[in-house]
């Protein structure tokens, strides 16, 4: 990996293994994680100005803008830049809306930070049987994700326990059947826009097999992204 500092947008299903790739970039590349959600509710702790609006947002029962969102993102990667890790984006951009809105700042405020998308290839059966036999930490403050199937690299040694904060592991709610097939759903029917939007702008996809253990992925990944960045 060179030390140019860039910005990576993770697109993939709920249970492709996002999160976990992105673990993963951090603990070996020292890269941050950008949550959206995490922002948010930052930015409401300490009653920002974003943070009164995504709070009235909430209350009246709306969605959280577009508009809202980026500039929440756009802040905190001014107040990151002077510092020269690259970036992991997790919930973000989420809409073509979205995706515009934060091209425009990248070529008009951070010209010196290089985008890349990265797409996660999975067949929706498959995701199904992770998310039924997905793990989390239920730690507030942890939430590592585990898996029970039997063989997985993200199996847990101890018996439900969390290796990394001891913490008991359980399912979440909305890793319930009904609950899947409504988030793959919804994933298809808003993601195919988003890449549609990145290639019309010649916008470089990285398409990586998400169907392998978590270490073959993360070796793919690897792989690709330094073939493009040399």
């Amino acid at each position: 990996m060179n030390n140019k500092k860039n910005v990576f947008v993770f697109i993939g299903p709920p249970g492709s293994g996002k999160g976990s790739l992105a673990a993963l970039c951090a603990e070996e590349f020292n890269w941050l994680q950008l949550s959206t959600g995490n922002l948010c509710r930052k930015h409401i702790f300490e009653n920002s100005a974003l943070g009164k609006e995504v709070s009235l947002a909430i209350k009246s029962g709306a969605l959280v803008s577009d508009s809202l969102i980026t500039a929440m993102v756009e802040q905190w990667l001014f107040d990151m830049k002077d510092d020269d890790r690259s970036v992991i984006l997790d919930g973000y951009p989420r809409s073509v809306g979205q995706a515009k809105a934060f091209r425009d700042i990248l070529n008009d405020k951070f010209k010196e930070l290089r985008f890349h998308a990265i797409l996660f290839l999975i067949p929706d059966e498959q995701l199904g049987i992770r998310l039924n036999s997905r793990l989390m930490c239920q730690n507030k403050e942890c939430q590592a994700v585990y898996s029970s199937i039997e063989g997985s690299d993200l199996a847990s040694k101890q018996l439900m326990i969390c290796e990394k904060c001891g913490g008991s592991l359980g399912r979440r709610d909305d890793d319930q059947n009904d609950a899947i097939k409504v988030r793959l759903e919804m994933y298809h029917r808003h993601t195919q826009p988003l890449i549609d939007f990145y290639r019309s702008v010649h916008q470089p996809i990285i398409e990586i097999d998400a169907n392998r253990q978590l270490d073959e992925v993360f070796s793919e990944f690897k792989r690709k992204l330094f073939v493009k960045m040399i």
